[in-house]
């Protein structure tokens, strides 16, 4: 007997540690799951609510079109459910996971580092091959307005957190039966019928009663970390349904990074703008709050959690010590020699990956992969910016070490929680060094500006922007 408990123990921890550290979304597995993607907010959301969005990916289910389901084939991923305040009169949306996280068909085609010019073509080009009947063109050309842009490349504007738990198919089969069977429109509500509500709605068709709002801490009104809170003590108390939970990093780029998530009254307290008011005017009501907020449990979505990295396997996240052993490798490839030997790459002087791309135009180069054309003086360049086709052009070899020393820089910088996995950034350096054993003079003083070099250029981009 206790030979069996001990063998049981063990099948479980490998099972649990498979299910870690084996490629997430490729693996087969017998079970279905379903994931909840808790996502930081953004823009004017951050500024002001900070409740981020929540959706759903399931992972044995696909889409006949954006609004009807079906089973998965064997090789597909599964899809990403989640409700929108405004998409073409619909309540609910599905888009296959790899564009609705970065817009592109294939996890290879992911960009390195992006800007917002970059981005928005991305979603332009999907939306003309694949939304065209929920985001039709504008009367006279051109991307319409609207929300559609939230369908594809979430990862461009911010971290997402998921909560994975196990499902079946036959419960999927049932989902998919009840979502193409009942109408599918538009009754978005921000108290009562949010985007959370529509994951809670999922999560507990699954698991009745497993998550619910909470009418205390978040004034009755369903907030993303809420469900994921809900949905991460549901598996703690039931340790034999196969769960875990990880970090999808944002992009590296120069789009402003997401901020942390909060509930209701985490945003009343973190805002002074709210808060300030709350304390003059109304003094006990402003206490109550106090009391509730410090006497309720914080969440940490990061806590524990691995990093998705560009496999798409788990990995650790980079601490502190391993920031540091990164940055001295990346400051031993720091040699004297410059890569601007030529005419045309003297004209590179000075300038970061950052102000080139701001200058550069986005394509999609023969095989359907981002890339960039550059202007460099006079001449026009062209470099791809994702793993798939960073290495294809020897001659665009100063370009691609400028993106890749711009990427690693971003991954090692020192604010915030750790949300680069240790593989990423390895990869990266392994990148940079392929890319310079093409020009063994080449080191990389020229690719960081110095500290002027760097204040110069700001105060040009500045004043630039000021100019009518």
């Amino acid at each position: 007997m206790h030979s069996f408990s001990r063998t049981t123990v063990w099948l479980r921890l490998g099972w649990r540690l498979c299910a870690v550290l084996l490629c997430l979304f490729n693996v087969p597995r017998a079970q279905a799951d379903a994931t909840l993607l808790l996502q930081e907010p953004y823009s004017y959301d951050g500024a002001l609510a900070g409740t981020g969005h929540a959706a759903v990916y399931l992972d044995h289910v696909c889409a006949a079109s954006p609004v009807v389901l079906r089973p998965c084939e064997p090789g597909e991923i599964g899809i990403v459910l989640s409700r929108y305040h405004e998409v073409a009169g619909y309540d609910w949306i599905a888009i296959p996971l790899v564009p609705y996280l970065y817009a592109v068909e294939r996890q290879e085609d992911v960009p390195l580092f992006v800007d917002a010019k970059l981005v928005a073509f991305l979603r332009d080009q999907y939306r003309r091959k694949y939304l065209e009947s929920l985001a039709p063109d504008r009367p006279g050309g051109g991307a319409p307005s609207g929300e559609w842009y939230m369908l594809a490349g979430a990862s461009y504007d911010r971290t997402i957190y998921g909560f994975q738990i196990e499902t079946s198919p036959e419960q999927d089969a049932l989902l998919i039966q009840k979502l193409n069977s009942h109408p599918n429109h538009k009754h978005f509500s921000l108290v009562t019928n949010n985007c959370s509500d529509f994951a809670r709605e999922v999560i507990d068709f699954y698991y009745p009663h497993a998550v619910h709002r909470n009418v205390i801490f978040d004034l009755g009104v369903t907030t993303p970390k809420q469900i994921a809170k809900m949905l991460a003590k549901y598996s703690r108390r039931h340790p034999g349904l196969q769960s875990s939970n990880f970090v999808i990093p944002q992009v590296p780029g120069t789009i402003q990074r997401s901020k942390p998530l909060h509930g209701v009254l985490e945003s009343v307290l973190s805002a002074k703008k709210y808060m300030v008011p709350l304390l003059v005017l109304h003094p006990y009501i402003s206490g109550g709050v106090l009391a509730a907020y410090f006497g309720h449990p914080r969440f940490n979505p990061a806590q524990h959690a691995l990093v998705l990295d560009y496999r798409w396997q788990l990995d650790a996240p980079v601490t502190s010590a391993d920031r540091r052993s990164y940055q001295r490798q990346l400051d031993e490839l720091k040699q004297p020699g410059s890569i601007l030997e030529s005419s045309s790459d003297a004209a590179m002087e000075g300038k970061t990956w950052q102000r080139l791309q701001a200058d550069a135009k986005p394509e999609l180069d023969e095989s359907g992969t981002p890339a960039m054309q550059v202007h460099i003086g006079s001449e026009i360049e062209t470099v791809g910016i994702s793993r798939a086709n960073v290495l294809d052009d020897p001659g665009s070899s100063p370009l691609a070490a400028k993106l890749l020393a711009a990427r690693i820089q971003q991954e090692l910088r020192t604010t915030g929680p750790r949300k680069a996995a240790h593989s990423d950034v390895a990869s990266d350096l392994a990148l940079l060094r392929q890319i310079l054993a093409v020009q063994p003079q080449t080191g990389l003083a020229a690719i960081f500006p110095s500290p002027n070099e760097s204040i110069n250029e700001n105060r040009t981009q500045s004043a630039a922007a000021t100019q009518p």
